[in-house]
């Protein structure tokens, strides 16, 4: 029994081992196309190691990054990515945004870029160099208003007719033309200090043969250089102020300038013509005192205008120390025609262009012939009826101050509408109501719903054309422009000549059209806050 026991334990143990399951085979991947693919690489972190800092105020560190696995989830030979990051002043000079200082230096930056936007009060000189444009503006108000009461004393002085003292329009008008040429070469050459002098030293070239009492062709002739001088300086001070943080005050402010001096020039060239019995020409004596006046005070508070600039977008050297003074690099006669070429083929400024064309060519109108009309319409032959011209201009300045705020707040686009319309309805009551005084009150609020015009059409104009066209644009604004204050008047003398001076009401009203069709075809940009 021990036997057959010990017998069944070695064959148990001689017995073949049992097999172990086999190891599973290898995964294949599958792809299937209805469903969204991710490669996952296993990565490892490392300890972060930090690079010796060598100062205090940046520092680096480093993370490698270790894959131990290939694409197909195989194995492969271990690499390390290592990866840098700094901190400190060199990041965040990287993480900045850009400035208007970069993008003025980077010639592939946006030409549209933002730029900071100073204000009236900032920099300090701003608040100075608006005054001064204030008092130039008024000098250039009382020489543009005086004409309205002056030219009967013409007349009578060279025994003219209504066609040839017309004259005087038309040569104020060919300088505004012509200096359109030029402005924008003679602010890149001389910097706007330099360029405000020329334009006030061609005013007081243009007074000379005035006060002499010279020839009346030489007249005509002086007339282009005011116009010439007063063309440059319109240019500069728009595009300052224009350029502000709040433009419409600013445009207002320097326009409503120009309003108190057309109000004051009839005042007085009347009363020097009509009480004191002086030569019609003394008047532009006082002209001329003013004109230099201006010119000094200009020269004065725009010498480190550019210096200015610079600081206030944070210029930390370069151009930014450059004065007034200084002039700019020379560039091409080219430079300048293509200028003046991409200028006229920007809608805004042809649109703006034959709107102030047709505004000043109403306003001029107003102001140089409805003395005339009421002389002879209305039979009246005292000289007293200068002081209705004295009405117009002052409803101009009291529109510019007052009237800014409304049109600040309702929109210059909606506004320029309404009292367009208004200006529209007074000049019919005008040329209608056969009533001294009431003409004379209708006058006055044409002038007061004209006001605000200009001012608010500036504004438009500058927020929809480029920086880097704005001097160029904004002087073939004011000089073809400009010119309808010589091609309505003129125009308005000839057919007066002919048919009557009641011809003054439907050009005037025709020139109103005008505005409203241009104003209509200008986009509606929305103003900057910041």
């Amino acid at each position: 029994m021990d036997a057959m026991m010990f017998h069944g334990l070695i064959a148990v143990e001689s017995a073949p081992p049992l097999e172990l399951p086999s190891a599973p085979g290898k995964a294949v991947p599958r792809t299937y196309p209805g469903a969204p693919q991710e490669v996952q690489l296993p990565i490892e972190l490392q300890p972060l190691s930090r690079t010796p800092r060598s100062n205090k105020s940046a520092s680096t560190y480093r993370i490698n990054l270790v894959s131990t696995f290939g694409k197909d989830n195989g194995p492969r030979p271990v690499t390390t990515t290592t990866t840098i990051f700094s901190s400190g002043p060199e990041l965040e000079d990287q993480s900045r945004p850009g400035t208007p200082k970069d993008s003025l230096n980077d010639d592939s930056a946006n030409s549209d870029s933002v730029e900071a936007m100073q204000s009236i009060m900032e920099p300090y000189m701003n608040r100075w160099r608006l005054l001064a444009m204030c008092l130039i503006c008024f000098s250039n108000g009382m020489s543009d208003s005086a004409p309205g009461a002056l030219i009967p004393a013409m007349e009578k002085y060279y025994s003219i007719g209504y066609a040839i003292v017309s004259l005087i329009f038309v040569g104020n008008a060919l300088g505004f033309i012509a200096a359109a040429f030029f402005v924008d070469a003679i602010r890149e050459r001389l910097g706007r200090a330099k360029t405000l002098a020329v334009g006030q030293g061609l005013i007081s070239l243009g007074y000379i043969p005035m006060i002499a009492t010279a020839p009346y062709p030489a007249i005509v002739v002086g007339f282009f250089f005011v116009g010439f001088g007063m063309s440059i300086n319109l240019a500069m001070g728009n595009v300052f102020c224009g350029s502000l943080s709040n433009s419409t005050t600013a445009l207002s402010m320097m326009h409503g300038s120009y309003g108190i001096g057309g109000t004051v020039g009839p005042l007085l060239a009347t009363a020097m013509v009509t009480v004191f019995e002086v030569v019609w020409s003394r008047y532009y004596a006082l002209s001329l005192g003013l004109t230099v006046l201006g010119g000094v005070c200009g020269t004065c508070a725009f010498w480190h205008y550019e210096r200015d600039t610079q600081q206030h977008l944070g210029s930390t050297g370069g151009s930014g120390g450059q004065s007034g003074s200084t002039a700019a690099p020379k560039r091409d006669w080219r430079a300048d025609v293509t200028a003046m070429v991409s200028a006229l083929s920007n809608k805004v400024v042809l649109l703006g262009a034959l709107f102030i064309f047709a505004y000043q060519g109403a306003e001029v109108s107003i102001s140089g012939w409805v003395n005339t009309f009421l002389m002879d319409s209305r039979h009246v032959h005292d000289g007293s009826v200068g002081y209705v011209t004295a009405g117009f201009w002052g409803g101009i300045t009291l529109g510019r101050f007052l009237l800014a705020p409304p049109a600040h707040r309702i929109g210059e686009k909606l506004f320029v509408v309404i009292v367009v319309v208004g200006a529209c309805a007074f000049q019919l009551v005008v040329w209608l109501v056969p009533n001294l005084i009431g003409n004379a009150v209708a006058v006055a609020i044409v002038g007061l719903l004209l006001g605000p015009v200009y001012p608010c059409a500036a504004a438009v104009f500058m927020r929809n054309i480029s920086k880097q066209k704005q001097v160029s644009g904004m002087g073939v604004i004011s000089a073809f422009g400009s010119s309808g204050g010589a091609a309505a008047p003129f125009t308005t003398g000839l057919l007066a000549q002919a048919a009557g001076t009641f011809v003054l009401h439907p050009i005037v009203i025709g020139l109103f059209v005008v505005m409203m069709i241009c104003w209509y075809g200008l986009p509606n940009k929305p103003k900057r806050s910041e």
